[in-house]
């Protein structure tokens, strides 16, 4: 039997939830499948350890953004991660190289790889991400007896 009760979040259009599929699947699919895992099976084995960490941590990204095509909204947090850590990096890192005159080719491929980010801004439900991890009651830090 449905629920009477209203959801206490902002509705969200289909079409938002399908564009978060599809980027999910990108996030999947090129990210993952196209650079990260060929690299960390074939490549790995000479890196220092900071390169395998980073691509470590991008295979377990890429994983898990599988789970974000199948339910994209309990999934939002990868998103939003995803965004928070390329505009840091597109601001504080690459922002200041250029700034700088010191810009890299090392720096210009990141930045490449990480502008298409500017998407996700435009398909990201804010309502729904501000009612949902901000605005909502705090989980008890303890269960009442």
């Amino acid at each position: 039997m449905p629920s009477t009760s209203a959801s206490p979040f902002p509705p969200v259009a289909t079409w938002r939830i399908n564009a978060m599929r599809f980027l999910f699947l990108l996030m999947a699919g090129i990210m993952g499948a196209m650079f990260v895992w060929p690299q960390l099976l074939f490549e790995s084995a000479d890196w220092e350890v900071m390169r395998g960490l980073a691509k470590s941590m991008l295979a377990a990204l890429a994983l898990m953004s599988l789970l974000g095509v199948r339910y994209p909204l309990q999934m939002l947090p990868l998103m939003v991660y995803e965004i928070v850590w390329k505009t840091i990096w597109l601001v504080l890192i690459a922002g200041r190289a250029w700034m700088a005159n010191k810009w890299t080719p090392d720096i210009e491929g990141l930045f490449y790889d990480c502008i298409g980010i500017i998407i996700a801004y435009f398909i990201v439900p804010w309502r729904y991400v501000w009612a949902r991890y901000f605005a909502q009651p705090m989980e008890p830090l303890r269960q009442k007896a």
